[in-house]
């Protein structure tokens, strides 16, 4: 008897693993970061993997698991079994259509449970209703949106977070690195949402996995295509089109997809009498691509890629043409029913060409980033309260500063500035670790070694000018740096509805983004750490807190920051940077600090949904050599940014939305005065960056049409109006002699836009 009961109790304790993957039922896509718990017990559970894998711990015998995914009919399964068992599970998205534009997490408060902070997700479905310019989902000016990160507005590439330039933000599109994220200049992204399955925003404490940049990581995942059916989709509009086919490569084993978009605004000059904008072009393309298979029940591979490419000339006078490739091959290997890792080979490459007539002074100026990587990650489900995440990756970065070639007889000298060779080596390891109900801690600890490599000249400076040179040969070690950055993460929950965070972390870049203008454009140069230029180094501290009310329907969150940058750069007065060899010499080295308040009240459920943020924020730079040695606002400071977004469902056909965001201008430099010399007026600048842009504010409207003809089609109309009340936002400001008076300066501003009216027509069978 005695026996028995100890065998009972033994039975009792003893362990068996439920693993497998979640998918969507109809199209086979992966679910990421879909849960799986205990019913009896919600605080026993776990997420699943970016890959849609899961591995759970239960007792033996009798249990009920729920699976669930935002958008998703939750599913529960009776569990009876005794040993580890393989659990495959198929969701099915719900009928009714998600009133809501959040951003948002897959269950209702693990905006509250999680221990990341500073972490915005965004599901492309729920942002086709928000107004954007010229009728285009945007992913990125949807981002702008939230707290803590900006733009420069209309005509500038890049985006701000927490004070970081636009260089210090990590994008990547399948784990490629996309160095410059716009078409035309700005006014579109580089992604195209038809291709797009989810986006990731770390604002804060990001994954020990990522790394490079102090500022942010934004991560792009492309849709792996339609396991079951076929599919044509698209969107036409007066700007640009676009078209997506996906479907089963072998049914439920592989799948495709295939996106294409192209801008058309050039079509419309040719058909102008004026030969000279007849013969101007301007435009942009893209192309994503994905496949993935299923080798068998524990192997699955996918290969994806994207190209895109934008033309800008002014008949033969004047080109330039930018784009990024990428490419990416993955395997995803199930070692076992806890062990699951990722293998990647990664492809990554940027350049522009600007081409300059004048007769016989042809020239043009071409510049390249390229880098080749191998990434191998690993995540072990230790138990239900641990998960250990590790891996390693290698880059292989070639950089080609400027080149300028010369038509015969030119009196350009032709130019060909050395390669720089790199390869910047990483390891990383971290910890999940629940230890109760009231508490969740990541731990992250990440080594990163950066090396310089010849062949190539390299030199020492001296007040700008150099002074000596070392030449080192293939793959001779010029220069060298190592890292340690560690992470940590801590969510304390008061309740099931309030909790308070907290990170530190700390980030190295060794890549680096010149930039003589107040925005990002397609010229900026990529300049490597050197033995004159060391890396950045960010170290953010955080603390929020976060509140859901009336059953999760409202979410509030504040959150405070403060980051400390070591190893900034700037260029000094009236510096030369393109095609100069010696362009290190014209860089001035210091520090830079950002802080700031981010306030966000969201409302998730219902037929009117949306949010208001508000950041109030400084950025700063002190630099030996600019503005008497003492602090100054970067280029990106803005003091105030509100954004309110607003979506309201009439019924199941009619959704109207309206955005309004408005913030502090920028910091700029103005001149003070002006002299002149030799009968030629010259403007003196005193302070950097101690002038404000005006003020930016604007008001979009928008209005869809829902269209539903059977299960197989389905279609929208989208009307916006960008900028309803006409506001003269600010491009450029710039000082001119008055032609009346040369004793008076005449300050002349430059806008884009006032009214934009779209109209967009989407389908999809």
């Amino acid at each position: 008897m005695v026996g028995l009961l100890c065998l009972s109790a033994l039975q009792a304790q003893e362990r068996i693993a439920i693993s497998g993957s979640i998918s969507d039922l109809l199209t086979g896509e992966t679910l990421a970061g879909a849960v799986v718990y205990l019913q009896s017990d919600h605080s026993t559970g776990v997420s699943a993997n970016a890959y849609g894998f899961y591995s759970i711990l239960l007792s033996a015998g009798e249990s009920d698991l729920v699976f669930r995914h935002m958008g998703y009919e939750s599913q529960t399964v009776h569990i009876t079994e005794t040993t580890d068992i393989t659990l495959n599970i198929q969701l099915k998205p719900t009928t009714t259509t998600l009133n809501t534009a959040e951003i948002s997490s897959e269950l209702e408060n693990e905006n509250i449970t999680t221990h990341q902070m500073g972490a915005e997700k965004l599901q492309i479905k729920e942002v086709r209703k928000i107004p954007v310019l010229l009728g285009e989902q945007d992913i990125l000016k949807t981002l702008t949106l939230l707290p803590g990160v900006k733009t420069t507005g209309e005509g500038s590439g890049g985006f701000f977070v927490r004070g970081g330039n636009s260089s210090q933000n990590l994008i990547l599109l399948d784990e490629a690195v996309v160095y410059n994220p716009n078409h035309l200049l700005g006014f579109f992204s580089t992604f195209n949402s038809d291709a797009i399955k989810d986006v990731t925003l770390w604002k804060g404490t990001a994954p020990a996995a990522y790394g490079g940049r102090i500022s942010s990581v934004l991560e792009v995942r492309m849709k792996e295509g339609d396991l079951n059916d076929y599919h044509v989709g698209g969107g036409i509009g007066l700007i640009s089109s676009r078209l997506n086919v996906q479907g089963p490569i072998v049914k439920e084993r592989g799948s495709f997809i295939l996106t294409g978009r192209r801008s058309y605004a050039d079509l419309f000059l040719k058909l102008s009498s004026n030969d000279a904008l007849a013969n101007n072009q301007l435009y942009f393309y893209d192309l994503n691509a994905k496949a993935n298979y299923k080798i068998g029940k524990k192997d699955r591979l996918f290969i994806s890629g994207y190209f895109g490419r934008d033309v800008i000339r002014f008949a033969d006078r004047f080109g330039i043409d930018w784009g990024n490739t990428t490419g990416t091959l993955r395997w995803n290997h199930i070692w076992s029913d806890k062990l699951f890792s990722n293998t990647s080979l990664i492809f990554s490459d940027y350049d522009y060409r600007v081409e300059i007539n004048r007769d016989v002074d042809d020239f043009s100026l071409t510049s390249i980033i390229r880098n080749w990587s191998l990434k191998h990650d690993f995540q072990l489900f230790l138990n239900n309260k641990n998960s250990l995440d590790f891996g390693f990756q290698t880059i292989k970065h070639t950089i080609t500063p400027g080149q300028v070639e010369v038509s015969e007889g030119s009196d350009i000298v032709p130019t060909e500035l050395q390669n720089r060779y790199a390869w910047e080596s990483s390891v990383y390891v971290a910890n999940t670790w629940k230890p109760n109900k009231q508490w969740n801690i990541n731990l992250g600890l990440r080594g990163t070694h950066f090396g310089l490599t010849g062949p190539g000249d390299f030199y020492s400076y001296e007040n700008g000018n150099p002074i000596d040179s070392v030449h080192y040969a293939t793959g001779e070690l010029a220069a060298s740096y190592f890292n340690i950055e560690p992470r940590l993460s801590i969510a304390w929950l008061l309740s099931e509805s309030q909790s308070i965070k907290f990170s530190l972390t700390r980030n190295t870049q060794h890549l680096h983004l010149i930039q003589n203008s107040n925005s990002s454009t397609p010229t900026d140069i990529w300049i490597a750490s050197s033995n004159n230029v060391k890396p950045e180094i960010g170290d953010q501290l955080s603390l929020g807190y976060f509140q859901n009310f009336q059953n999760n329907k409202y979410q509030f969150s504040i959150e405070a920051y403060y980051r400390h940058m070591d190893n900034q750069l700037d260029l000094k007065n009236g510096a030369e940077i393109r095609a100069n060899e010696h362009i290190e010499g014209e860089l001035l080295y210091g520090i830079g600090r950002a802080y700031g308040l981010e306030l966000l009240l969201k409302r998730t459920k219902g037929n009117f949904t949306g949010w208001v943020s508000y950041t109030l924020s400084r950025t700063e730079r002190q630099i030996e050599g600019i503005n008497q040695g003492n602090w100054y606002p970067a280029r990106q400071d803005a003091t105030h940014d509100v954004s309110i977004v607003a979506i309201y469902s009439l019924n199941d056909k009619w959704d109207i939305s309206a955005t309004w965001v408005f913030n502090t201008g920028n910091a700029v430099t103005f001149p003070s005065g002006k002299y002149e010399i030799n009968g030629e007026i010259e403007f003196y600048y005193t302070e950097r960056n101690g002038y404000r842009m005006p003020d930016y504010h604007r008001l979009d409207l928008g209005l869809t049409r829902s269209f539903r003809k059977n299960d197989r089609y389905e279609s929208s109309l989208n009307f916006s109006l960008y900028n309803a009340y006409g506001r003269k936002n600010a491009y450029t400001i710039d000082f001119e002699e008055d032609p009346d008076d040369p004793t008076k300066t005449t300050a002349v501003m430059t806008y884009l836009f006032t009214f934009v009216p779209s109209i967009t027509y989407n389908f999809n069978f």
